[in-house]
């Protein structure tokens, strides 16, 4: 089936190659697709020859971008965190309020004491709301169960959301998140127990395409984000690393090292470690939610482009240190904070965050070939849509060539 989407203002095709500072803007636009995929986009005028019974779609001028995606969240949680969010503005810091037995440990409890059933409810009703904003693929954490059978079954929601919600799941297992407590006192346990049990399992049984481990203080060394990390690259797992996020950890150097597809955090990295990640070809992930959350310093996304590092742009949605899924807030964060502009940014939750899910060339480009995942959003142009901060610019979603009912407005949720 042939579907045209015409009466486009600006098409924005953020071609898989292109540099960062070039989304492939097309003025006077029109998009042809087949089969669920791209078939033909560029100027109105040069549309090739079609049939008379095409089906049409008028975008009555609007912006078109591909589906957003969001290529780090940690969406399965159980509870929320509001009180530390208070106690954060009262001056406490991160590791304060961990050291207390709040920060992912409380989550940890939460979910822990959360039936299955509401947290994919939960978890249901996010995707529902992310998509009405635009976003067509998540990239889906654990690190809330921190034990084998919690682990699990995180795991195991993602699957399942991702088999029945129109949004493309993708599931990275976190078990080195945080120490659990009832390892507090044996570390070596721990991680003795993903190692060997928890990533073994995850792999045989498909349940993750990536596994990421959190190297920082209070969390994991060097060392220990090491093995976890060759373990599941020797399982067959691709890589990812939360790195220097609260100081210069070396785990940017260690991302580089192990050939992982994303660094995630980044903000206290230096520029020796960026040259590493440029050599590696590992993605950035800039995080502009969690650095606004917590008043820390936003990633040098500048300086880590101009030693060749590709920066993608995602909400790090948790409970926590950025309790929001507003991925189009993200993008402006990113333009005001991180002196990217609306392209570079753009291609950063779009083309560049298919490559920090080793999806480049298939998603977050529309370009021929490439699924026909974009947003319809009521602005002129991209430098409009993202200088004009709304609650929500997007009209319409279509998913692999088909358009889908929205959410209306946001969930109530638990």
């Amino acid at each position: 089936m042939l579907r045209l989407l015409q009466n486009i203002g600006q098409l924005a095709t953020c071609p898989a190659d292109n540099p960062q500072d070039d989304a492939g803007l097309v003025n006077d636009a029109a998009l042809l697709i087949e089969y669920g995929q791209v078939a033909w986009a560029g100027p109105r005028d040069q549309l090739p020859d079609l049939p008379g019974d095409i089906a049409t779609h008028d975008c009555d001028g609007a912006l078109v971008v591909p589906g957003l995606i969001d290529c780090h969240t940690h969406l399965c949680f159980g509870g929320w965190r509001g009180d530390e969010f208070a106690l954060r503005l009262a001056g406490a810091s991160y590791q304060e309020i961990a050291a207390q037995g709040g920060g992912i440990l409380s989550t940890v409890r939460h979910t822990r004491e959360t039936r299955s059933e509401d947290l994919e409810d939960k978890a249901r009703h996010i995707l529902d709301d992310m998509l009405a904003l635009g976003v067509t693929t998540v990239e889906a954490k654990s690190g809330y169960g921190l034990d084998l059978e919690q682990e699990l079954r995180q795991l195991e929601i993602y699957r399942k959301l991702d088999a029945e919600h129109v949004i493309d799941v993708v599931p990275t297992v976190l078990g080195a998140h945080a120490l659990p407590p009832e390892f507090a006192d044996n570390r070596d346990a721990y991680v003795d127990m993903l190692c060997l049990e928890l990533l073994p399992e995850v792999a045989e049984r498909g349940l993750a395409r990536f596994c990421d481990a959190f190297v920082e203080q209070g969390a994991f060394t060097l060392e220990e984000g090491r093995r976890v990390l060759q373990t599941a690259r020797e399982l067959g797992l691709g890589l990812k690393l939360h790195a220097d996020q609260l100081s210069d950890g070396g785990g940017a150097a260690l991302a580089a090292e192990l050939g992982a597809v994303s660094a995630e955090h980044l903000e206290y990295a230096d520029a020796d470690a960026m040259d590493d990640l440029a050599r590696a070809g590992t993605v950035a992930v800039s995080l502009p939610l969690a650095s606004m959350y917590l008043r820390e310093p936003y990633i040098p996304a500048r300086q880590l482009m101009t030693h060749g590092v590709r920066v993608a742009v995602a909400t790090d949605f948790n409970p926590g240190s950025a309790p929001s899924f507003h991925l189009p807030l993200a993008l402006t964060l990113a333009c005001i904070n991180q002196r990217m502009t609306p392209e570079e940014a753009l291609m950063g939750a779009t083309a560049i965050a298919a490559r920090a899910l080793s999806a480049e060339g298939h998603i977050g480009s529309l370009t021929e070939g490439c699924q026909a995942d974009l947003a319809v959003l009521d602005a002129m142009d991209l430098n409009h849509w993202l200088y004009h901060f709304r609650a929500n610019a997007c009209r319409e979603v279509f998913k692999a060539g088909w358009p889908q009912a929205l959410s209306p407005a946001a969930h109530d949720l638990p």
